[in-house]
């Protein structure tokens, strides 16, 4: 920075988005999956087809073209994907959307209080037939977003456990 500055060139600070301000998306999660990758796709389904890769340096398998999705696999299926900030659900909610405008998105949506004496983020689920996407707000935004069943989501959250 020191020697741009120097130079005269135009060296900036990349702008981040402001509290509560969505970061916005590169890539949609949907209640079926991902482009290229489906709930209940299998491990070698997915490794078979160059999806799924187990040669990165990550905390478990990583899914090739989604650099910022874990997915969690239960019983050789995928169960859940544990989003990264460039992902966003149909409905527009991302990493840093406000829980009211989650709310107002999703009318049923129901409240998951964490456990006292955890620290971990309070849950919205939104649940439709047997999917649901689980929001981890902190009260004002959503911290993080996770998409598949339903009935995993809930355990995940019950649990407290993350992809690694």
């Amino acid at each position: 920075m020191t020697a741009a500055w120097i130079s005269g060139s135009d060296a900036r600070t990349p702008t981040l988005p402001r509290p509560g301000e969505p970061i916005g998306t590169s890539e949609v999660v949907d209640l079926n999956g991902l482009r290229n990758v489906e709930f209940g796709d299998t491990e070698d389904e997915l490794t078979r087809r160059g999806i799924l890769r187990t040669d990165v340096d990550a905390c478990g398998p990583a899914l090739a073209g989604h650099d910022t999705v874990s997915p969690i696999f239960v019983d050789d299926r995928l169960v859940l994907l544990w989003v990264g900030d460039t992902v966003g659900t149909p409905e527009g909610v991302t990493t840093g959307t406000p829980v009211t405008d989650v709310q107002a998105r999703y009318p049923d949506v129901r409240v998951l209080d964490t456990p006292p004496g955890t620290y971990r983020f309070d849950g919205l689920l939104a649940r439709q037939g047997d999917r649901a996407y689980l929001f981890l707000h902190d009260g004002d935004v959503v911290r993080k977003i996770i998409a598949g069943y339903a009935d995993w989501a809930e355990r995940l959250f019950a649990d407290g456990h993350s992809p690694c």
